[in-house]
C-alpha cells in the first residue's frame, strides 16, 4: 500500500464531540501523508484509483490512547485483585508491583517481558501510550526500542524513587537524577514517534531534592511529564505527613512546575480532587487527567468526578493502569468507565454533591476519552476529522452479531461490552499499517 495516499473503506465511526457519535455506515477514510484527508459516502473523483483496503461489514474507529499504563507489571495482571482495600498500598504493592519491577534491572529478563509486553499491545485498539517503566534507565531505553519498532507513538517514563521502596528498588537522590539524565540525552531524539516523559513515581517515592533536579531537567529537555495524584485516602495523608507545608495534593507537583503550568503533564487518576485543588486543575490547559476505572475501584473503591472535570474543561483521558486493572484492553476501560460513573453517583448523590446527579457518562463521552480525550495530549488526533493524525482500527465483529439488523452505533456498543483483542482485523498508527 501506498502510505502517503489510500483509503480505508468501511463502516466509519468517530467522536469528534463527546456529546454524540458521528457514524458513515459505509464509507471511505482517506489517509494522505499520514494525516486524515477526509471521510467520504463515495469516494471522490480526485481520489479515483488510489489503494483502497476494503473493509466492507467491518468497523472503523479511530486509534485509543492509554494515558497510563505500568508496562513492567504486566507480568502478575490479574493477581491481587482479592485485597481488600486497606491492603492495596502495601500488601499488593510489596507483594507483586515493587518485586515484579526490580527483576528488569536485569536487562535479559526485561527484554523478555517487554517483548510479551510489547507483542500482546499490538494486538489492541491501543495506538497512543503514556508508559510507566521501571527505575532501571538500560531496561527503559529497551522498552521504547521495542515500541517504536512495532510503530506505536508512545511517551515512555524512566521512574524516579529516591525513598520508601524495597531494597534493591530504591536510587540515591544522585543516582535517580545522574541516570535521568543520562536516559534523556539518550533518547530525546532516539525515535521519531517514542519520547521519554518524566516520571516521578509520586510524592511519597521523591524525596524534594529528587523533585528540584527533575524540574531543571523537565526545563533544559523540555520534555512532559508524568505521575499519580490523589489516588486513595491513605495516599493523600501519607503526602499531608511528608509535606506539611502544602495545602493540597496538586501542589506537591506545582510547586516544581509539574501540575500542567508549563510543560504538557499527565496526573493518573485524580479521585478526590479538593474544591482548592479542582480550581488549580481546571485552569491548567496543558494538564491531562488519566482516568483509570477499573484500579480506581480496585484501590480507591471510588469513582473519579469525570463529570465536573469535563464541564471544567479539564482534558481527561483514560488509562487501562496495568496492572491495577487486569487488562489492556481499552474497550474494557471503556465499559468500565460508564460503570464507574453509576458508582460515583450511587456513592455520592445523597451526600448532596452537586455534579452526582448528573454524573452518568454517555457511551459517545467514555469513547471519546477513550480517543479524543487522550489523544489530543498529542496535538489533533483521536478522530477522523480532517489533518487529524491518521490512526485507526479495523473491528471485525461479525462474530458478535444477532439475527437482528442492528446499527453502527450499536454495533460499536456491543463490541465495547463484549470485544478483546480477537476482533481487532487492522491498525494503523501515523498512516502506517502496524497489524
Amino acid at each position: 500500500m501506498n502510505n502517503n495516499l489510500f483509503a480505508l473503506k468501511g463502516a466509519i465511526i468517530h467522536t469528534p464531540d463527546p456529546k454524540r457519535f458521528t457514524i458513515v455506515d459505509d464509507g471511505y477514510l482517506v489517509c494522505q501523508n499520514g494525516l486524515v484527508q477526509g471521510v467520504y459516502e463515495k469516494l471522490p473523483e480526485e481520489f479515483q484509483g488510489i489503494p483502497v483496503r476494503d473493509y466492507t461489514g467491518k468497523l472503523i474507529i479511530p486509534g485509543m490512547a492509554d494515558m497510563h499504563i505500568h508496562a513492567p507489571q504486566y507480568g502478575f495482571r490479574g493477581l491481587g485483585m482479592d485485597l481488600d482495600l486497606d491492603s492495596v498500598w502495601n500488601t499488593w504493592f510489596e507483594t507483586y508491583s515493587l518485586p515484579e519491577e526490580s527483576h528488569y534491572a536485569d536487562l535479559g529478563y526485561a527484554d523478555m517481558a517487554y517483548e510479551k509486553f510489547v507483542g500482546d499491545l499490538l494486538k489492541t485498539t491501543t495506538t497512543r501510550l503514556c508508559i510507566f517503566g521501571t527505575i532501571h534507565r538500560p531496561a527503559t531505553e529497551l522498552l521504547m526500542d521495542k515500541l517504536a519498532e512495532k510503530g506505536f507513538a508512545a511517551y515512555v517514563g524512566k521512574l524516579n524513587m529516591d525513598r520508601n521502596s524495597i531494597e534493591g528498588l530504591q536510587e540515591t537522590t544522585e543516582e535517580s537524577l545522574s541516570e535521568t539524565r543520562k536516559w534523556l540525552e539518550e533518547t530525546v531524539n532516539r525515535h521519531p514517534y517514542v519520547k521519554p516523559m518524566v516520571t516521578p513515581r509520586y510524592t511519597p517515592s521523591c524525596t524534594d531534592a529528587c523533585m528540584e533536579g527533575l524540574q531543571k531537567l523537565v526545563e533544559e529537555f523540555n520534555v512532559p511529564v508524568q505521575s499519580h495524584l490523589s489516588e486513595g485516602l491513605d495516599e493523600i495523608e501519607w503526602v499531608k505527613e511528608l509535606k506539611p507545608e502544602i495545602e493540597f495534593y496538586g501542589q506537591a507537583y506545582d510547586m516544581y512546575g509539574m501540575l500542567g503550568g508549563g510543560v504538557p503533564t499527565v496526573m493518573a487518576h485524580c479521585v478526590y480532587p479538593t474544591d482548592a485543588e479542582f480550581e488549580m486543575m481546571s485552569q491548567r490547559k496543558n494538564l491531562w487527567v488519566a482516568h483509570c476505572p477499573q484500579s480506581n475501584l480496585h484501590s480507591s473503591g471510588s469513582g473519579a468526578p469525570i463529570r465536573r472535570y469535563l464541564e471544567a474543561g479539564v482534558h481527561v483521558g483514560i488509562g487501562c493502569d496495568m496492572a491495577g486493572a487486569n487488562t489492556l484492553n481499552l474497550f474494557r476501560a471503556i465499559a468500565d468507565a460508564t460503570t464507574a460513573s453509576k458508582v460515583y453517583w450511587a456513592a455520592n448523590e445523597r451526600r448532596g454533591d452537586p455534579f452526582a446527579q448528573k454524573t452518568y457518562l454517555s457511551l459517545s463521552e467514555a469513547f471519546y476519552i477513550a480517543t479524543k480525550g487522550g489523544a489530543s495530549f498529542w496535538g489533533k488526533a483521536g478522530s477522523f476529522e480532517e489533518g487529524s493524525l491518521f490512526d485507526a482500527v479495523v473491528i471485525d465483529d461479525s462474530s458478535l452479531a444477532d439475527f437482528n439488523q442492528r446499527s453502527v452505533r450499536q454495533r460499536l456498543e456491543r463490541v465495547i461490552q463484549q470485544s478483546d483483542d480477537r476482533h481487532v482485523a487492522a491498525k494503523f498508527i501515523n498512516g502506517r499499517q502496524v497489524l
